[in-house]
């Protein structure tokens, strides 16, 4: 009985003390930015883009996560008859977007796959000079 006793209270202090090293050797909290981008597909291309995007390559998802991009989401709407829009959210994850980007956009997969799906789309009118998929503003959010 004695034993078990020492074995029981054994058992707890390791159960506390991996707890406790746990919490003190846990990775520090890291930033996470969220962003969210729209633009336009042409209507004729809305089949191209989803069978694309339903086998998206290795290579390219790889890059993604690489480049600190995480919870990444494309949706597509019909705003408007015949008007269809893609809406992409994604978490940043990293601490330099611009590198991150940047090394992205250097990937010869990345630039392939751009090549497949670009002509798909439509970039809207008020989108920043040097945008492609135009930023949207987050309005709100709750976790």
């Amino acid at each position: 009985m004695k034993r078990q006793i020492q074995l029981t209270m054994l058992f707890c202090m390791i159960v506390l003390l991996s707890f406790f090293i746990g919490r003190s050797f846990s990775q520090p909290n890291i930033s996470i930015k969220r962003y969210g981008s729209v633009i336009g597909v042409k209507p004729e291309k809305i089949e191209e883009y989803k069978r694309l995007h339903a086998k998206p390559w290795p290579g390219v998802v790889n890059k993604i996560r690489d480049c600190n991009i995480r919870n990444y989401s494309i949706y597509l709407k019909e705003i408007e008859h015949g008007k269809y829009y893609l809406f992409s959210y994604f978490e940043y994850v990293g601490n330099d977007f611009e590198a991150d980007m940047a090394k992205m956009a250097a990937d010869p997969e990345t630039q392939e796959w751009w090549k497949n799906t670009d002509p798909c789309q439509i970039p809207i009118p008020t989108r920043s000079e040097n945008e492609f998929w135009a930023a949207m503003e987050e309005v709100f959010h709750s976790d």
